[in-house]
């Protein structure tokens, strides 16, 4: 969930969801999209996004277009857009990149204002997922490393657990 850097309301709203969803675990979130254009929730997107860096997408615009132009402006009109349901996402761009084999590894980079709103809701629903993912889950997850991981592995060796699978899905996210 969040850290130090995430607005206390943000970090309010994302406990809430996370404590509903362990307390009640049938429960349906069906009322979330208001969240979405919540002015901390887009401005924690913004920032987040904007510490990860990125080049731009298929419109060009860079975080110092966004800046030069307005933060505050710039995400004012995204926030009007999703409110009126009349935001639409950019197509992707497609690039490649060299990998050391000599082969090409296929990335797709959406627009910044894309960009924003995937991260939006990552704030919204990363809590609500969290509470029902197992401890053994290392993948993509917030706060957990792949040291967290090889610790895991290192304790089930030394508990008589010998084998251990190494599975990879090959280019599952090149489509």
């Amino acid at each position: 969930m969040g850290n130090l850097s995430t607005p206390e309301s943000v970090r309010i709203l994302q406990t809430a969801l996370q404590a509903k969803a362990k307390a009640e675990s049938e429960f349906r979130f069906y009322a979330l999209y208001d969240k979405l254009y919540r002015e901390d929730i887009l401005l924690t997107a913004y920032r987040k996004c904007r510490a990860n860096k990125g080049a731009p997408g298929v419109d060009g615009q860079t975080f110092e277009d966004i800046e030069t132009y307005g933060r505050e402006r710039w995400l004012g009109e995204l926030a009007q857009a999703l409110k009126e349901q009349s935001y639409r996402p950019q197509a992707i761009k497609r690039v490649f990149i060299p990998k050391p084999n000599g082969k090409l590894r296929p990335l797709g980079l959406p627009t910044l204002r894309d960009r924003v709103c995937m991260m939006a809701m990552v704030l919204i629903l990363e809590p609500i997922f969290e509470a029902d993912l197992p401890k053994e889950q290392y993948g993509y997850r917030p706060g957990i490393s792949a040291h967290d991981a090889l610790t895991s592995v290192r304790n089930g060796l030394c508990e008589g657990y010998p084998e251990v699978v190494d599975a990879d899905l090959s280019s599952y996210f090149d489509t």
